[in-house]
């Protein structure tokens, strides 16, 4: 990277230059102003704050801080470990819970993004007594091995087939998408998505 005859370009030129880019993209960008301009009643901390969930039809209080992920708040706070900690990056799914009708990895979500919106754990689609669509038709395709990944998946599915009723093979594997099973039981578990999918409505 040191400067070589006739080239026109040095290291100390180019960091330079990123540099200034960087300040002129962080001063003009919009998004930039937004997040370092907050309405003083927005701001949240540092310390624990009381929020409300409503997770399971439940209205839940609880304190905590602003950076606390919603996965950490259930597990932790609320004793709901249904959803699991496995990559902690939204890459694997073992940790989703519907927000609002739809799929979301709950370690990429603020506990503090979720007031106000209605939560849905793995604990409250279904029992043992009483499952739902899907929970019945992993247990007929027999679509699980370990059981880790279990609860992200069917609570993904449950979402999916809510949705998207009558779903085809190739449809359910794209739903699917986000979730990774190490056990690798994808045949069972794309059969039950399939076969609840014909009764979407119930699940």
């Amino acid at each position: 990277m040191s400067k070589q005859p006739g080239s026109g370009f040095s290291r100390r030129g180019f960091l330079k230059g990123v540099g200034i880019t960087s300040v002129a993209g962080g001063l003009i960008s919009p998004a930039g102003l937004t997040s370092a301009i907050a309405a003083e009643g927005d701001v949240k901390g540092p310390g624990e704050t009381p929020i409300t969930l409503d997770v399971n039809g439940q209205k839940r209080k609880l304190n905590v801080e602003p950076r606390v992920t919603l996965l950490d708040a259930l597990r932790n706070r609320l004793d709901l470990t249904g959803p699991k900690k496995v990559c902690d990056r939204g890459t694997c799914g073992a940790c989703t819970v519907i927000v609002d009708g739809k799929p979301v990895y709950s370690c990429s979500m603020l506990a503090v993004e979720a007031e106000g919106r209605e939560v849905t754990t793995i604990e409250g689609i279904g029992t043992p007594q009483r499952m739902n669509e899907v929970q019945r038709a992993f247990v007929k395709h027999d679509a699980q091995q370990c059981g880790f990944c279990t609860p992200g998946f069917v609570t993904a599915a449950t979402a999916f087939v809510r949705a998207n009723p009558k779903a085809s093979i190739e449809q359910v594997r794209a739903g699917l998408g986000g979730n990774l099973c190490r056990c690798g039981t994808y045949a069972g578990m794309i059969l039950a998505v399939v076969d609840a999918a014909k009764g979407g409505s119930n699940a």
